[in-house]
């Protein structure tokens, strides 16, 4: 491996791609944050930033951009549920990152605390309320307190090297063999 400067703001666009992608080496599991916004919107987004901090007391956390145009709300809101999406939810994953549309449209859902909607599927979800929050560069970290957890059999979906991977074994096998 070589070493390669760390990337200042002012540093050309290249040398960020760069680190973009040596940061897209280390694979993520996949999973869409909700919450309701304070006029009853459902809102939501996927995320792959999400780790588990402490088991005493249960901490997660998750990080978002400052530019979002959903940071407002998750910010306000008073409970959000992560739902680790299963290695079949590609299509839910890439539906949760297209901005402008209504991503709930059709889709069947449930109400959790605070009017939160629940997606259904996924190997695992978590409801949260928040515990803290910290700027870091250009985004939000939102450390929140698991209040409720449940999972569910099955593989989740990764993120590896900006693609989706339903079942990245297979392609680390084909890769090596």
């Amino acid at each position: 491996m070589s070493a390669v400067p760390s990337p200042a703001p002012e540093q050309p666009r290249a040398e960020l791609e760069g680190l973009r992608a040596a940061l897209g080496q280390f694979a993520t599991g996949v999973a869409v944050v909700t919450a309701r916004a304070g006029d009853g919107r459902s809102v939501g987004l996927t995320i792959n930033s999400f780790a588990s901090v402490s088991l005493a007391p249960p901490l997660v956390l998750w990080s978002l951009s400052k530019r979002s145009s959903s940071l407002a709300v998750f910010a306000a809101a008073r409970s959000v549920a992560i739902h680790v999406l299963a290695a079949d939810q590609e299509a839910l994953a890439r539906r949760f990152a297209v901005p402008g549309i209504d991503r709930f449209a059709g889709l069947p859902r449930g109400i959790g605390p605070d009017g939160v909607p629940l997606l259904e599927g996924g190997v695992a979800r978590f409801i949260c309320t928040p515990q803290a929050r910290h700027e870091a560069g250009d985004h939000v970290v939102f450390i929140m307190r698991v209040v409720h957890w449940e999972r569910a059999p099955g593989q989740g979906l990764v993120f590896h090297a900006g693609r989706f991977c339903g079942s990245c074994r297979a392609t680390v096998r084909e890769r090596y063999s």
